[in-house]
């Protein structure tokens, strides 16, 4: 299960900015995206984060998972499309072997929620 390395790497890289900043902030959500053809499970990663991050400075926090499909282009047809993961990869209309990504390889963090040690809700 590559989500527990995934969500430790995640855990690490959130805390590294925590201590980084002047006032370490609550941290309230970490908002990735997660591109289809990335292979990550998103309930895999939901769990190994709440696991994971419950003696952490990420205790409590939600982790919110933003998926982003998988489209590719034929150069050939001038086509976008939606493969079917794991079924069908080729071209509909020419059934050329997929070339190009244009979505679904993201793996990022999109941003942080979090509020300073002043703020109220």
């Amino acid at each position: 299960m590559h989500e527990t390395d995934m969500t430790q790497a995640l855990i690490l890289t959130v805390e590294d900015w925590w201590r980084s900043q002047p006032q370490q902030p609550q941290i309230q959500a970490i908002h990735l995206t997660v591109g289809q053809f990335t292979c990550v499970e998103p309930m895999g990663l939901q769990f190994a984060f709440e696991v994971q991050s419950r003696q952490t400075v990420l205790a409590g926090a939600q982790l919110v998972i933003h998926e982003t499909p998988l489209i590719a282009f034929c150069h050939g047809c001038d086509h976008e499309y939606r493969p079917e993961m794991g079924l069908q990869y080729a071209c509909p209309q020419c059934q050329a072997p997929m070339e190009e990504i244009r979505s679904g390889r993201e793996l990022k963090i999109n941003h942080i929620e979090y509020t300073q040690s002043g703020d109220r809700d």
